[in-house]
């Protein structure tokens, strides 16, 4: 049977997800938005590819959620984006109410689901979809570190004049500047980055990752980014749609996990059919746990902050 892929915002990231999703052949896709006619015409135009790239899916384009209903997975990108002089923490009090409503009504459609939320700030958002979806916390999902580690191997593989295919590397931790990209786990073809660049470089890709949102968003001056957020988003979405037990660092809710409780925060996990199936849990250093504790008095005050 085909399945069906509900995304959930018809801007930049949301139509950027349709896109990719469409070119990976992953099944039949349903755009939302609260905007009459834009969800309708950027699903139009995305179904008219289906001769030059031929694609045998159905795009839709509606303002109901009644259409998304049996969706196996669902997206939600909707939400207000950052501009230059915003952290992912201003958008917070806004974008709650929409992603409440928005996993809300999509989980009333589609119980079943796996859900995927990308709207920013992604810890306290994931945490909004959590508490009134009822989906189990195998089934909700924050794309952070697929994100951040596709920025951060592109940094290295640059940096060492490599293809970033060859680039290993994991980033977890919340998705914001204290998130925690891993230098002695990076390697290239297996060999330990430091063994190929200075401290220093290192410590500049690190800060770098660290801000790589916001170094698009001041580029861009009127958004932020939406290529690869909506590739990464994609890229978990084939990996519970095709059951591909994909190793991706993502938002995952921690459950005594890393000695953390109670909290979404990027780790690496095992995805597939039923969405999380494991989380992989490894020793961490001292400064690496130290670290990561900081991710976590953030995300604590971005989930209190949330009211849920």
């Amino acid at each position: 049977m085909k399945k069906k892929i509900t995304i959930i915002g018809a801007g930049n990231v949301g139509a950027t997800a349709a896109h990719w999703a469409l070119a990976r052949r992953l099944g039949d896709i349903v755009l939302v938005d609260v905007m009459e006619g834009i969800p309708q015409g950027k699903a139009l135009d995305l179904w008219q590819c289906g001769p030059l790239d031929a694609y045998g899916g159905r795009v839709t384009g509606t303002n109901d959620y009644v259409d998304t209903a049996g969706s196996d997975v669902v997206i939600i990108t909707a939400g207000l984006a950052r501009k230059p002089g915003m952290s992912r923490d201003d958008l917070l009090a806004k974008n709650v109410a929409i992603v409440k409503s928005c996993a809300e009504s999509a989980a009333r459609y589609s119980p079943d689901c796996v859900m995927i939320v990308v709207t920013n700030p992604i810890d306290a958002m994931v945490h909004t979809a959590y508490k009134v979806s009822g989906l189990p916390r195998n089934r909700i999902i924050g794309m952070a570190g697929v994100l951040d580690s596709a920025r951060y191997r592109t940094f290295l593989a640059d940096a060492v004049g490599v293809s970033p295919q060859d680039v290993n590397a994991l980033v977890m931790g919340i998705h914001g500047d204290n998130m925690l990209p891993l230098v002695r786990l990076a390697n290239v073809g297996g060999v330990p980055i430091t063994d190929l660049l200075s401290a220093d470089k290192i410590a500049e890709i690190v800060k770098r990752t660290q801000m790589g949102g916001i170094e698009i968003v001041n580029h861009l001056k009127t958004g932020s980014a939406f290529y690869t957020p909506g590739l990464a988003a994609v890229e978990m979405a084939e990996a519970v749609i095709n059951d591909t037990k994909r190793v991706m660092a993502c938002a995952a809710y921690l459950d005594g996990e890393f000695s953390i409780s109670g909290y979404f925060l990027g780790v690496p996990v095992v995805l597939g059919e039923g969405g999380i199936e494991r989380i992989i849990e490894f020793k961490l250093t001292d400064d690496e746990r130290q670290a990561l504790q900081q991710s976590v008095e953030v995300v604590a005050r971005q989930m209190e902050a949330t009211g849920l």
